[in-house]
């Protein structure tokens, strides 16, 4: 019996072996799908007595894997069944607005801010107004202005007194320059006594000075000053406190380029301005006369040709050249040429062939016969060729015309040999000096002194602050230090026609005196 049953136990297993057999070693778990599939369940009443405990551990883990892979396709299938429930929703609408009631009643509205008539015809449309543009600088009326100082009041005692002194001084100097002509030996010495105190140092306008002139009085120092903004002070050094000399006249709207007392009446001083005007300020009547006057072109210099002051000669900004004569009627010129220039910085006459003036431009200079001037295409008589870059001046020496002195940008002082002006004019010396003042300093301009016609004037870059003057041969003649008291450039400079009395003017209206 127990042979039997044993017999039959072994068929039982030779039969279960195979089904085990057939999940082989090599399978991998992506030939699993991932379909639910039904895995046996290990239990505790499942009888795996007959397998080998390798066989009921594989057994073990295809069962958690087949679970852990339906569990991973019952999440993307729920994840999948919410986005659809999502986009089956229907879009949130907004409100619409309630219509209004055709017979509801409307609030009121004013008929006049709806532009409509109340008879219910539609107002036409206002007529568009033009737009006022406001000029920076006006252009101020034609015809003489009454000389009102804007420091002082026009009633005081003081100003009358001005008035009257500058109506005193009618008369110049006759005494002969030529007899005053000294060696340099000696100039120099005179140009060592000049000094600079805080008594001569005062603040005279409220812009940059752009021009400046030095009345020939014998007895009083007197000053005038043009500045960028249009005004001319003048100052009596003679007077104290310093500040009782200053008087400030405003005859111009833009810078006043050009500034002269009359050679015939010093009372008289004539000014030029960038805004078409020029005038000629009269102290025994107080006013300001216009005697030249343009709104369509701009000034740049002017100078008398005829040594009364009766005729001039005026430059301009685009090239052209009037021949002014004061003794028309009237504010317009005789005469109005176009040169060869494109623009004019400079004109300056001759002094003793008064037929022929210098004329600078952008980087020539020209000298021209006024006999020979046309409306159209005007000739130089000789050119001045030997500049690089922009030039700022050109003016004859003053007692003979012999010498020609520019200013350039390419930080040149350059004298030419004018003494025979029917052929060219040769270049003598060069003289090197920083002439790049920059933006906001007013450009050098050397000028002779009219004392010493074989020296020039000119402001300074240099440290501490100077004014130099030069021999024409190039060699330094003098420099003028002030210490505390000239701590600026000084770009405009003048000095007295007999005495040895030098001004500079900086760019803040402050005016530095040199006298001895």
């Amino acid at each position: 019996m127990s042979g039997s049953c044993a017999a039959s136990g072994e068929e039982v297993g030779s039969r279960q072996r195979p089904q085990v057999n057939e999940y082989k070693e090599n399978e991998t778990i992506t030939s699993v799908s991932l379909r639910p599939i039904q895995s046996p369940v290990l239990g505790k009443s499942d009888d795996f007595s007959g397998l080998s405990p390798y066989e009921r551990k594989r057994l073990k883990n295809i069962s958690e894997n087949a679970n852990f892979f339906a569990s991973l396709q019952l999440s993307e299938s729920a994840a999948r069944l919410r986005e659809m429930i999502k986009k089956r929703q229907p879009p949130k609408s907004k409100r619409k607005k309630p219509k209004k009631r055709e017979n509801e009643t409307g609030c009121r509205r004013s008929m006049r801010l709806l532009k409509v008539d109340p008879s219910g015809v539609s107002l036409p449309a206002p007529a568009p107004q033009p737009t006022l543009v406001v000029d920076a600088n006006p252009l101020l009326p034609p015809g003489p202005l009454e000389m009102t100082p804007e420091n002082r009041d026009d009633n005081n005692e003081l100003f009358k007194e001005f008035l009257q002194t500058w109506t005193e001084m009618s008369k110049t100097s006759t005494v002969d320059t030529e007899n005053k002509l000294s060696s340099i030996k000696s100039y120099k010495g005179n140009l060592s006594d000049m000094a600079i105190t805080e008594d001569t140092v005062n603040k005279v306008t409220q812009g940059p000075v752009s021009s400046m002139a030095l009345h020939p009085s014998e007895t009083r120092t007197l000053v005038a000053v043009g500045a960028k903004s249009g005004q001319i002070g003048l100052w009596d050094l003679t007077q104290h406190p310093k500040e009782d000399g200053i008087y400030v006249f405003h005859p111009h709207s833009e810078p006043v380029s050009c500034l002269y007392f009359s050679p015939a009446n010093p009372a008289n001083i004539l000014s030029l301005s960038y805004d078409g005007t020029l005038r000629c300020g009269d102290f025994s009547r107080a006013i300001f006369e216009e005697v030249y006057r343009n709104e369509r072109s701009s000034f740049s210099s002017f100078d008398f040709l005829a040594e009364d002051a009766s005729t001039l000669i005026v430059g301009h900004w685009d090239g052209s050249i009037s021949l002014v004569d004061r003794r028309t009627p009237g504010t317009s010129y005789e005469k109005l040429v176009q040169s060869a220039l494109n623009k004019i910085r400079t004109v300056h006459v001759h002094p003793v062939y008064r037929q022929y003036f210098i004329a600078a431009g952008l980087r020539d200079a020209h000298i021209y016969d006024t006999r020979h001037l046309k409306p159209r295409g005007s000739q130089p008589l000789i050119s001045l060729t030997e500049h690089t870059k922009s030039i700022a001046s050109a003016y004859f020496s003053p007692m003979t015309g012999n010498r020609v002195v520019t200013t350039c940008a390419d930080c040149k002082l350059r004298i030419f040999d004018s003494s025979c002006l029917s052929s060219q004019v040769p270049l003598l010396t060069t003289i090197r000096h920083n002439t790049f003042t920059g933006r906001w300093l007013t450009r050098f301009q050397a000028v002779w002194d009219p004392k010493q016609e074989d020296c020039v004037i000119v402001g300074s870059m240099d440290y501490p602050r100077r004014i130099e003057i030069f021999h024409e041969t190039g060699k330094g003649v003098h420099s003028f230090f002030g210490g505390e008291y000239l701590a600026s450039v000084c770009s405009i400079n003048a000095m007295h026609p007999n005495r040895y009395i030098l001004a500079g003017g900086n760019s803040s209206g402050k005016i530095h005196v040199f006298m001895n």
